[in-house]
């Protein structure tokens, strides 16, 4: 068996706001596999708070940048060990300069591989973790092209976001401002129901029924009831078919519709740090 250790229960109470025994028996039921203690915790009844959760403990900066044109932007996180670092001008500013390097490059390698300040970035960082006295790493990586593309990065660097519209339209830039900040408050898993990958979805239905049974629903009457709470799983989870937070009145696809009848949001990328 397993040993559980207080401190993975802990991240298991933070990460999903159930109570630290569910959250133990949860992990000895599952051997210490956290995202299955997740799982575990949903098919017992229990409201958990984060259905994903960027567990990701490294400290740093999310910085997105987009291009003159507005066609093409990129997303990098700078990776650091404490808050104190992440924090300090230098080192934001340094994020800074190799997200306006990554808007060239099309993946991590290609940026690790670029040059800055007469050295490639892969040695900067290097350098830098000699200079700062902590790992300093490329952790996020992510590239939108499309038609317009806008960004958001949230108070402290800690989340940015990209969101690709099909049309340059009058409004493109404020419409996609705002569906980047959705994309970094909701933390959607998919763009739209076509996004969801098939095992997510069979996971999903598995935790409606067995939840269902749970509260005494007759067998036959599972499958409907099931498919009713998919739906809503993906209203919930993807993107376009979000509640807007700024109206929750319309759809996210529907208050991008306001800004042009023929607009929709065709990519979105999000980076998050702790």
């Amino acid at each position: 068996m397993a040993k559980i250790t207080a401190a993975e229960v802990n991240q298991l109470r933070k990460t999903t706001g159930a109570g630290m025994m569910d959250c133990k028996k949860a992990l000895v039921e599952s051997e210490g596999d956290f995202d299955k203690a997740i799982e575990i915790l949903r098919k017992k009844g229990q409201k958990v708070a984060a259905k994903r959760a960027d567990r990701d403990s490294s400290e740093g900066a999310a910085i997105a940048k987009v291009n003159a044109d507005a066609n093409a932007g990129v997303i990098i996180s700078l990776n650091c060990e404490t808050d104190f670092v992440a924090k300090n001008e230098s080192f934001v500013a340094l994020a800074n300069a190799m997200a306006e390097l990554a808007l060239n490059c099309g993946s991590k390698e290609e940026l690790l591989s670029a040059s800055i300040n007469g050295m490639s970035v892969q040695d900067k960082l290097v350098e830098q973790t000699g200079v700062i006295g902590e790992k300093i790493e490329i952790g996020g990586f992510a590239r939108v092209e499309s038609a317009f593309v806008g960004s958001y990065i949230h108070a402290g660097n800690k989340i940015a976001t990209l969101v690709g519209l099909s049309k340059n339209v009058e409004g493109a830039q404020e419409c996609a401002k705002n569906v980047a900040m959705q994309a970094a408050a909701m933390n959607p898993i998919a763009l739209n129901e076509d996004g969801v990958d098939q095992s997510t979805i069979d996971k999903e239905i598995e935790i409606a029924k067995d939840q269902l049974r749970a509260e005494g629903k007759p067998e036959a009457m599972l499958d409907n009831i099931a498919k009713g709470k998919i739906k809503r799983f993906f209203k919930d989870n993807t993107l376009v078919n979000q509640d807007y937070i700024k109206d929750s009145k319309v759809s996210v696809a529907n208050y991008v519709k306001s800004i042009d009848a023929e607009l929709t949001v065709v990519d979105f990328k999000r980076v998050a740090l702790g």
